[in-house]
């Protein structure tokens, strides 16, 4: 039987002999079903007309995109360390060249997500590389497709592989959550972020949202909160959820910064002319 995908958020569910009745996911006011309604694709109608492409984002830092985009269009990232790779965020396709390629990287030792927009097809990762799925306690509900490979986590940081720190923050979700590598940035260190901080066009910022596509805010002290808890790490580059929405130098600064900008616009306070 399929695990059928969504084609507006990419998210693989259970398989079914018939496609399900609708995406819990799209349903919910964060996200959207399509202008044209529920549609569903699978991993083998997927793979007819698109590919993965993998890019060095920095040493051992692996981006793993599709092409062309498809769904929310998010890549994933491969962070690679010496007591095993970690799978952060997921896409949506898995074919044997990628099998083949991320093996040649050193395999997947762990897969953790920044929230349930970004999970993807990472069952079917997790199976290919006989990985654990790390999910949140908080989001265990928004996982569309079990599977044995997951394990369900309920503290505020873990370690998915000895030296990387999987920290809740929440916001965008409960359990949303970030990944921090040490060695990141040259041993300055770097947070992969998904859009759970989303890196916005001026790359010198970043941004919250309660909802991305319908324009919903966060609270005022819900924002200060996610600042608070990443305030922890050492960082000197953020990682957002697409190619090229990095912030490359100073990102704790662009995190305070951006996190103070929007708790003063949310209390109608400008800039002054």
């Amino acid at each position: 039987m399929p695990a059928w995908i969504c084609l507006t958020c990419g998210v693989q569910h259970a398989e079914t002999p018939e496609p399900p009745t609708g995406c819990a996911i799209c349903k919910d006011e964060r996200q959207y079903v399509g202008w044209e309604g529920q549609q569903w694709t699978t991993q083998a109608d997927l793979a007819r007309d698109h590919t993965n492409e993998l890019r060095d984002e920095e040493p051992g830092l692996v981006g793993i995109g599709t092409n062309p985009g498809f769904a929310i269009g998010q890549r994933a990232l491969l962070v690679q360390t010496e007591t095993g790779n970690v799978l952060w965020d997921c896409i949506s396709l898995l074919d044997d060249t990628t099998v083949a390629t991320v093996r040649l990287l050193g395999g997947i030792a762990a897969i953790c997500a920044s929230h349930p927009h970004f999970y993807g097809a990472m069952i079917d990762w997790a199976e290919a590389f006989d990985a654990p799925v790390y999910v949140p306690a908080a989001d265990r509900a928004w996982l569309m497709r079990p599977s044995d490979h997951v394990v369900v986590w309920d503290a505020e940081t873990i370690e998915p592989v000895p030296g990387l720190t999987l920290a809740r923050i929440g916001g965008h979700f409960d359990g949303a959550a970030v990944l921090h590598w040490p060695a990141g940035a040259g041993g300055q260190g770097a947070l992969l972020t998904g859009d759970t901080i989303t890196v916005v066009q001026d790359r010198r910022w970043v941004s919250f949202m309660w909802s991305y596509p319908n324009l919903i805010p966060l609270d005022a002290a819900t924002v200060t909160d996610i600042a608070r808890r990443v305030s922890q790490f050492r960082f000197q580059r953020v990682y957002g959820g697409w190619w090229g929405r990095v912030v490359v130098d100073d990102g704790a600064r662009a995190v305070t910064n951006s996190a103070a900008r929007y708790v003063a616009r949310l209390e109608g306070q400008r800039p002054a002319e």
